[in-house]
C-alpha cells in the first residue's frame, strides 16, 4: 500500500512539473509575441512622422499616404493582429521607394533621422521574429514529444504558429521598376 502511494505521489509530481513546464514555455511563446508587438508599435509611431516628411516633398503621391494612416490607424484599433501589421510594412516599403526618387528629401535631416530609427526598429523586429519563432519551436517540440505529449493533450495545450514571411516578400524588391 505504501508503495502505491509513493509511486501515485511520484506520477503526480512528475505531471505537475511536466505540466508547469508547458505552462512556462507557453508564456514564453506569449512574451516573444508581445515583444514583436512592441517593435511593430515603435515603427507605427514613427510613421506618422515619416509621412509627413516624405509628404512635403511629394505631394502627388498622398493616395499612398493617405493609405498608410488609414491601415496605421485599423493596426493600432484592432487587436494588434500580425497580418494588418504586415499589410503596413508593405505599404512602408512603397513610401521609402518612393523618397528614393527625391534626392532633396533623402538629404533631409529630418528625413535621415526618421529612416536611421525605421532601420533599427525594422532590426530590433527581426531579432523579435526570431526569438519568437525559436519561443514556438521549442513549446511545439515539447507538446509533440513523448511523454510530455501525452499531458498537453490531457490539459488542452495546442500547436502554436511560426511567424512566416509570405511567399512574394521573399523576393528582392526592384526600385528601379518600381519607380517608373
Amino acid at each position: 500500500m505504501i508503495i502505491a502511494i509513493v509511486i501515485l505521489i511520484i506520477v503526480i509530481i512528475y505531471i505537475l512539473s511536466k505540466y508547469n513546464k508547458l505552462v512556462k514555455l507557453k508564456n514564453k511563446v506569449k512574451q516573444s509575441k508581445s515583444g514583436i508587438d512592441v517593435y511593430l508599435n515603435q515603427r507605427f509611431d514613427l510613421i506618422p512622422n515619416l509621412v509627413e516628411c516624405v509628404k512635403a516633398y511629394t505631394k502627388h503621391e498622398e493616395s499612398v499616404f493617405e493609405n498608410i494612416t488609414k491601415m496605421r490607424t485599423e493596426y493600432m484599433n484592432s487587436n494588434k493582429d500580425l497580418k494588418k501589421a504586415e499589410k503596413l510594412n508593405n505599404s512602408m516599403n512603397d513610401v521609402l521607394i518612393v523618397a528614393e526618387g527625391y534626392p532633396q528629401l533623402k538629404s533631409s535631416e529630418q528625413y535621415l533621422n526618421l529612416q536611421n530609427n525605421l532601420t533599427k526598429i525594422e532590426s530590433q523586429l527581426q531579432a523579435a521574429r526570431r526569438i519568437y519563432n525559436n519561443d514556438v519551436t521549442r513549446y511545439n517540440t515539447k507538446i509533440e514529444t513523448v511523454p510530455t505529449n501525452i499531458i498537453a493533450s490531457i490539459f488542452g495545450f495546442k500547436k502554436e504558429e511560426l511567424f512566416q514571411i509570405e511567399e512574394y516578400k521573399r523576393n528582392n524588391i526592384d526600385i528601379g521598376s518600381e519607380m517608373n
